[in-house]
């Protein structure tokens, strides 16, 4: 009987904590407004940077959505960085020279653990805007994307800004459930900044102030890990500036791409975002992480005991249960956000997966190497 009150006592604590957690980001998802713009001056000098790696078959339409912006021409400057394609990017980029496109060719003729920081790092030496805006070379934005960030942050003035990224045009039962996964997890970076501790963002629409990011040293200290361009730069901007970061939300702001066609792709992505909280140096954000890990690990270790003792098995039953609650309350205001409440109906048969890969990826994402672009990295 004592192992079973012990037993009980863990997954009543992680439950609870769990809960809290997830109560905390409605909290902070409720303390974001959503963006009425005023009359901004549009005065800002805007720097788009892009890298690119073999993106032939989408990059065009990136292109020509970049160049149809409404703002200013003459206050936006966009730069596409190559990063060793072996296809046709770098032609057709440099096509849209005539469009003021720029093209950086990336001539690292060494093995390099960070592209992309090489690649960004590389552009803002050269571009000539104060607010830096990043985007990826497979993302689709409407006409008034940059004015709305441009407007949000002219009227802020916040040292980072991140903005929404959403999944669009899927085709699959396996990509519908990642477009809802995302969105949590988007919602997820959006509430830890309502609640001024900011923790995640994502690189396909970012913004930060090009003086601002050599104040804080740049990528220095975190340019050997291959990912974290985004969320660890995010943590050096917020610890120096006192958490100066916002999040815009706004529809049109909103940047789409697709989600992963195959697991593997999807499992190999995943571990590329989860290799980075290995450098977090915010103890309440790896004490989330942690506790979050913990909390799905208990679920899986009662499952499994429950096959032999059906009481560990309600003790599942019950966290899960849970689990769904809490997480619709939280993503019926993010899917409706995103105008993509529809997706509700998967949670249910999404939550037992989504448990199992937290926490593999909890493991694989800390240990080992995983493949992106065509290259083994660590």
């Amino acid at each position: 009987m004592e192992i079973f009150s012990v037993a009980s006592y863990i997954t009543s604590f992680l439950t609870v904590l769990y809960v809290l957690v997830v109560l905390a980001f409605i909290r902070g998802w409720h303390k974001l407004t959503y963006y009425q713009p005023k009359q901004p001056v549009f005065k800002t000098k805007v720097s788009i940077l892009v890298a690119a790696r073999n993106e032939a078959a989408n990059i065009s339409k990136t292109l020509d959505d970049l160049c149809a912006q409404s703002y200013d021409p003459a206050l936006t400057e966009i730069i596409f960085i190559d990063d060793h394609s072996t296809d046709d990017t770098a032609k057709i980029i440099a096509s849209y020279a005539s469009k003021g496109v720029k093209l950086i060719r990336l001539n690292e003729d060494r093995a390099l653990n960070s592209y992309k920081k090489k690649a960004i790092q590389t552009a803002i030496g050269q571009a000539t805007g104060d607010l830096i805006i990043t985007t990826d070379a497979d993302c689709r934005m409407g006409t008034n994307w940059l004015k709305t960030i441009i407007g949000f942050y002219e009227e802020q003035q916040y040292k980072m800004i991140s903005s929404p990224v959403a999944y669009f045009e899927e085709k699959t039962f396996f990509e519908r459930a990642q477009a809802l996964e995302f969105l949590y997890l988007i919602g997820l970076g959006a509430s830890t900044i309502g609640n001024k501790k900011p923790s995640t963002c994502n690189g396909a629409n970012l913004a930060y102030e090009k003086a601002a990011f050599y104040e804080v040293g740049g990528f220095q200290g975190i340019d050997d890990l291959a990912s974290g361009d985004d969320e660890l730069l995010l943590h050096k901007i917020a610890a120096r500036f006192d958490n100066n970061i916002g999040f815009l939300k706004h529809h049109d702001a909103v940047v789409y791409t697709h989600a992963k066609p195959t697991l593997g792709e999807f499992i190999q992505q995943r571990k590329r975002w989860a290799s980075k909280s290995t450098r977090y140096k915010n103890k309440s954000i790896i004490v989330l992480g942690v506790g979050i890990w913990l909390f799905n690990v208990s679920i899986l270790l009662n499952i499994a005991i429950g096959l032999f003792f059906g009481f560990f098995l309600q003790l599942a039953l019950w966290q899960l249960l849970v689990k769904i609650i809490v997480e619709l309350l939280f993503l019926y205001d993010v899917t409706g956000f995103a105008k993509r409440r529809k997706l509700l109906v998967l949670l249910p048969i999404l939550n037992l997966m989504h448990i199992v890969y937290i926490v593999y990826i909890g493991i694989a994402g800390n240990s080992g190497k995983y493949n992106w672009k065509d290259r083994m990295v660590k």
